[in-house]
């Protein structure tokens, strides 16, 4: 059983794993996008938005702790200063997968992972409403609506005393 395992092995060995997830979050935070298989993606994604997360933090244990897994200074150093602020705002999902299809020499499932961007997180402008559309809204805004009353079935009244002389009138005829 694998309870409290999480993580793909990848078929290599830890030091193995370690190293590759270092030199693909190096190469990931300095072209903001790369191809890769599809486990490896979903797994570099944490490690990157961890570091993303330190960058916002910006403080010198946050940086000691992005350098120490980020293989190049200059990077860690662009992480601090472009793509950190970046995300100020954003509590998470700074990456985003996009699936492409599989490699031809093996099937493997390839993805692109990139860094997504906050401008397209901006307000949008608002939908243009057709004439009919306009005046709908305009009649439903000018008129409030009345409670509506509950429908019953009106029957009509008969007195008791109507209904005992129909009775003695048609027991005579009969």
């Amino acid at each position: 059983m694998r309870h409290n395992k999480a993580g793909r092995r990848l078929g290599r060995t830890t030091s193995h794993r370690i190293a590759m997830f270092r030199n693909m979050v190096t190469s990931f935070l300095n072209h903001e996008k790369i191809i890769t298989t599809d486990a490896k993606a979903k797994e570099l994604r944490s490690v990157a938005e961890k570091m993303i997360t330190f960058g916002k933090k910006g403080d010198l244990n946050s940086m000691r702790l992005a350098a120490s897994y980020i293989r190049d200074k200059k990077i860690v150093t662009k992480l601090f200063t472009a793509i950190a602020p970046r995300y100020k705002e954003r509590n998470g999902g700074y990456t985003r997968i996009i699936k492409l299809g599989v490699r031809p020499g093996d099937n493997a499932l390839l993805s692109r992972i990139e860094l997504v961007e906050e401008e397209i997180a901006e307000k949008k402008p608002a939908k243009k409403t057709t004439k009919k559309s306009a005046a709908g809204a305009a009649a439903k805004a000018k008129a409030p609506r009345a409670p509506r009353k509950a429908k019953v079935a009106e029957e009509p009244v008969v007195a008791v005393e109507d209904k005992v002389e129909n009775t003695a009138e048609a027991s005579e005829e009969a």
